[in-house]
């Protein structure tokens, strides 16, 4: 049987960098939607049907890309939530080369320019959400992430279930997403 639950594609973290990420988002996401990881998505619709040719496709990518270090670098207001900005132009060169793979697949959504962030609060109430980004602007100081791998996952209307980890290479030896 078929699953043409779509897909969903974000990029993997390091563990400080992810653990860093997920207490801000456990800390400040309404716990009643905070149904998933903190994450930064990079596609938010892939066809489920089409998962082998996609996994084939992210394997490969993903065997040829080395990780990735950046910085994030402020915070963003969203208006009921808020997130970190985050500044790595080879986010930019991946997602660019994963359009171009899956360009005759992709929605509107996923066909615009990527801001890379990470959500840590979001679906809060206004006032809420600008007090928090203010609080957190007030002392903010840049600091460094590590992306290691991409991360698939199927979604069904609430928590999103794994569908598959590919970790970037090092030159000479494995990442792990």
């Amino acid at each position: 049987m078929s699953d043409d639950a779509p897909l969903i594609l974000t990029l993997g973290f390091d563990d400080a960098s992810f653990d860093r990420f997920q207490a801000m988002r456990q800390r400040h996401f309404p716990p009643a939607r905070n149904h998933i990881p903190a994450h930064l998505t990079l596609f938010h619709h892939l066809p489920g049907a089409r998962i082998g040719w996609i996994t084939q496709e992210l394997a490969r990518t993903a065997r040829n890309t080395p990780p990735m270090t950046g910085l994030v670098t402020g915070l963003r207001f969203l208006g009921k939530g808020v997130a970190y900005d985050l500044d790595c132009p080879e986010i930019g060169r991946l997602r660019a080369a994963l359009s171009g793979i899956f360009a005759d697949h992709l929605g509107a959504q996923d066909r615009q320019r990527i801001r890379p962030h990470v959500t840590i609060q979001n679906k809060a109430a206004p006032d809420d959400a600008r007090k928090l980004f203010d609080d957190l602007s007030a002392g903010f100081r840049p600091f460094p992430f590590a992306a290691t791998g991409l991360l698939l996952w199927r979604y069904r209307g609430g928590p999103w279930d794994a569908a598959g980890r590919f970790a970037f290479e090092e030159p000479g030896g494995t990442g792990r997403p």
